[in-house]
């Protein structure tokens, strides 16, 4: 089963963290997405316009409700920046992925740009 045919799963401090091999398996189903040092994983969006960038961070915002887990979010003039983490873990659980690979199947006229 895709990422993106997952749901999200509940997570706390006991949910373990992922390994160093799933995290580059699961990177492989997130295009576009880089893995932060920091234990997040990140993706940047331009836009030709900043309605459009507030458009695709609606659009974000109602995925990420469906699925309970919410990215951090920062967004200007036509660029958006999306990083999502576990917070109850301070690390990369398979939600993050899950949720990654949902946004990614957002159509917009928009183009993704060098991650962090």
């Amino acid at each position: 089963m895709s990422l993106s045919e997952k749901v999200c799963g509940p997570c706390n401090y006991f949910t373990p963290r992922l390994s160093e091999e799933d995290i580059a398996r699961l990177s492989q189903q997130t295009l576009g997405w880089s893995v932060l040092p920091d234990g997040k994983i990140c993706r940047v969006w331009k836009f030709k316009t900043y309605a459009q960038a507030l458009t695709f961070v609606n659009q974000v915002a109602v995925i990420a409700e469906q699925e309970n887990h919410h990215p951090d979010i920062e967004f200007g003039w036509a660029y958006v920046t999306l990083k999502c983490t576990t917070h109850a873990i301070k690390g990369l659980s398979e939600n993050d992925f899950i949720l990654a690979a949902k946004i990614n199947q957002i159509q917009l006229d928009q183009r993704p740009v060098a991650t962090l």
